[in-house]
């Protein structure tokens, strides 16, 4: 018999850690042809979803599947998710979580272009496949105390579009 990955149990865990604590937590997911996900939101292959009691509803976090409906401007989607595609999941009030490796299974999705207003954008760090998963510190560069370390250091790093300022979220791999 093969052996039941870590990986659900350590995202239902940190997703109960994020509720208990009252924080927002957020998945950010590989998107191929097996995710069912609004793909108008997705960019370069990745969407962050908030899977937050409040943003969801009929949450089911399973050892293959993760399943639930959610609102997306105003309407209504049915999003389902690998667990196998899940990069990573994080508080969005203080960026702890934890980051997994990913194998590139092909049939990604399309990018739509499009800036998703409801899904946050991370840069995934890269993790060497067959990796143990790592905790991971997300930090916004909105932040004022990370605004004032960027500035102090080397200035704000400029976002996708040019604009300095930040606004991205960075995740730092912890040892």
């Amino acid at each position: 018999m093969q052996e039941t990955s870590t990986k659900p149990y350590l995202l239902r865990a940190l997703y109960e850690w994020c509720t208990d604590n009252g924080y927002t937590p957020h998945i950010a997911v590989r998107v191929d042809n097996q995710t069912r996900v609004p793909r108008q939101f997705v960019r370069d292959n990745e969407i962050v979803l908030n899977i937050s009691f409040e943003a969801t509803s009929q949450l089911q976090m399973g050892n293959e599947w993760i399943e639930f409906s959610a609102r997306f401007s105003g309407k209504s989607h049915k999003i389902e998710v690998p667990v196998a595609n899940i990069l990573a999941i994080y508080a969005r009030e203080n960026g702890q979580g934890m980051a997994f490796p990913v194998e590139s299974a092909g049939g990604e999705a399309q990018d739509s272009g499009a800036d998703a207003e409801l899904a946050d954008e991370i840069e995934s760090p890269a993790v060497p496949s067959g990796a143990a998963p790592r905790a991971v510190v997300v930090s916004p560069a909105v932040d004022a105390a990370s605004a004032k370390a960027d500035s102090a250091a080397d200035g704000p790093q400029p976002d996708d579009d040019g604009a300095k300022g930040g606004g991205k979220a960075r995740l730092k791999i912890v040892k």
